[in-house]
C-alpha cells in the first residue's frame, strides 16, 4: 500500500462536487448532514472569489456660475480670484473638476481689530491644514484671503467680520481637481 498525493487542483474539485450536493435533497432528508465536513472547505472557496462592484457613473460637470465673493463657501472652486479693486465683487464659480486658479477652504467669524491680518493668517493657516491634509509651506499652493467686514458698531457683535479663505497654485499655476482630502 502506497501514500497517494493528492494535486489542489483534486481538493478543490472534490469541495466543488461538494458544494453542488450540499444544497439536494435525497429522498425527503437534506444532504447537509451528510456532508457537514465536505461544507467547511467550501466556504473558504466561495468567499475566495470576489464580486466585482458595479462601476461609477461619472458626476455631471456643473455650468460655471457668478456671485458675490462674500457669498463664496468652502469648496467653490473660481475660475480667477478676486482683484485687488473692492469696486469688483462678483466672481465666477466653476466645476472643481475644471481647470481653475483658486478654491475657497475656510469661512470663520473673526473680530476687527489691529491684529486682523495676524488672525486672519492664523485662521486661514489652520484651515488649510484641516482642509488639505498638508502644510502651507512646501506645498503646492499659497493662501490668501478676503474679509468681509460688517462694522456695525451700534451692535454687540465681538466677531463682526468673516475672512474667506482661498488656496492658489504657489506660482499663480492653474489646478484641475479639488484641494480637498
Amino acid at each position: 500500500m502506497g501514500i497517494h498525493r493528492i494535486g489542489p487542483f483534486a481538493v478543490l474539485l472534490a469541495a466543488t462536487v461538494c458544494v453542488a450536493g450540499c444544497g439536494a435533497k435525497q429522498s425527503g432528508t437534506s444532504a447537509t448532514t451528510a456532508s457537514t465536513a465536505a461544507s467547511t472547505p467550501s466556504t473558504a472557496v466561495a468567499s475566495a472569489t470576489p464580486t466585482p462592484a458595479a462601476p461609477t457613473p461619472p458626476a455631471p460637470t456643473l455650468a460655471p456660475r457668478t456671485e458675490k465673493w462674500i457669498d463664496l463657501k468652502p469648496g467653490d472652486c473660481l475660475a480667477a480670484p478676486p482683484s485687488d479693486d473692492p469696486a469688483e465683487v462678483i466672481v465666477t464659480v466653476v466645476d472643481c473638476a475644471t481647470t481653475h486658479l483658486a478654491e475657497a477652504y475656510l469661512r470663520a467669524d473673526i473680530p476687527v481689530d489691529a491684529a486682523v491680518t495676524t488672525t486672519a493668517n492664523q485662521q486661514c493657516g489652520a484651515g488649510f491644514t484641516q482642509y488639505t491634509g498638508l502644510t502651507v509651506n512646501g506645498s503646492q499652493y499659497t493662501i490668501s484671503y478676503l474679509i468681509d467686514s460688517e462694522q456695525d458698531r451700534t451692535s454687540n457683535n465681538p466677531l463682526p467680520s468673516t475672512v474667506i479663505c482661498l488656496l492658489q497654485g504657489a506660482q499663480g499655476q492653474s489646478f484641475t481637481g479639488s484641494a480637498r482630502r
